[in-house]
């Protein structure tokens, strides 16, 4: 691995665990309306909510960092994403490329993709395409790998085993230097994940819990696993006391704290 890309991934994992717990703002084709209620409607201020917890990392589209990152340029490793994609494939897309996310200052590229369905080579030529193009500027690439199941009328993400077992697989194969993928829902299945993978394996946020000690109980066993941390979404912006609710995930991903400990030290009951 090139000094450049060496310094990108140190800087993105910097908590000296070795593990990442970052936060993911790149909610947009798909998404419908998630964006409200405390959410991300106004990206500026869930921003500031944000940055005031100081996560690892913050992922974002690269509107979100030329209109709205600005304040913060510089205090948190930047990612931005590429990969543009709904469920059912209506729309496939790579919004950005390596050059520009370097011009914009991002420490990683992030590029999600969904895997199964017809247009699975499609997806798997976008993810090879974009390492391939940020090797130039040893930029490192997180993939955000999503199975999907066509069975039924809607195609809907799916998180069982196997599927998020190919998926880790599909970012070994295509050379990407860190995978994200769903929790399989127990740690025991997602440590035989992680260990199927000589990169690292962090993990997806998922769905929003009924709450946070749900959320935060979840991200324990993905530590359990031995993953190298969580992005996570809207189970960090969807609360409406969004920075206090990142320190008690920072705490059980990164410190080791259980639950109880990690909602206590914050001031948190974990009904939020």
């Amino acid at each position: 691995m090139n000094i450049g890309k060496r310094i990108r991934l140190n800087r993105i994992f910097s908590h000296s665990s070795g593990r990442l717990c970052s936060v993911a703002v790149d909610h947009f084709i798909g998404y419908g309306r998630l964006h409200g209620g405390g959410g991300l409607a106004n990206l500026a201020e869930a921003l500031e909510r944000i940055v005031a917890g100081v996560p690892g990392a913050v992922t974002m589209q690269k509107g979100t960092a030329l209109s709205a990152w600005a304040p913060h340029a510089g205090k948190i490793p930047m990612i931005v994403q590429a990969g543009c994609f709904t469920a059912d494939d209506r729309v496939i897309e790579c919004v950005t490329d390596p050059e520009e996310c370097v011009r914009l200052g991002a420490d990683a590229i992030a590029v999600a993709i969904g895997i199964f369905g017809p247009n699975e080579g499609r997806f798997l030529k976008i993810l090879s395409d974009s390492v391939t193009a940020a090797a130039k500027y040893d930029l490192p690439v997180i993939a955000h790998i999503y199975p999907r199941d066509f069975s039924g009328a809607t195609p809907r993400i799916i998180w069982d085993p196997e599927s998020i077992l190919w998926a880790a697989r599909i970012g070994v194969e295509l050379g990407v230097d860190v995978i994200k993928v769903g929790y399989t829902g127990d740690a025991e299945s997602f440590r035989e994940v992680v260990a199927s993978s000589p990169v690292p394996v962090v993990a997806a946020g998922g769905p929003k819990s009924p709450n946070l000690r749900t959320a935060l109980t979840a991200m324990a066993g993905v530590v359990a696993a031995g993953a190298s941390g969580s992005t996570i979404g809207r189970n960090a912006w969807g609360v409406a006391r969004t920075a206090d609710a990142i320190r008690a995930f920072k705490a059980v991903i990164l410190e080791d704290l259980d639950v109880d400990a990690a909602l206590a030290a914050n001031g948190l009951t974990g009904e939020e």
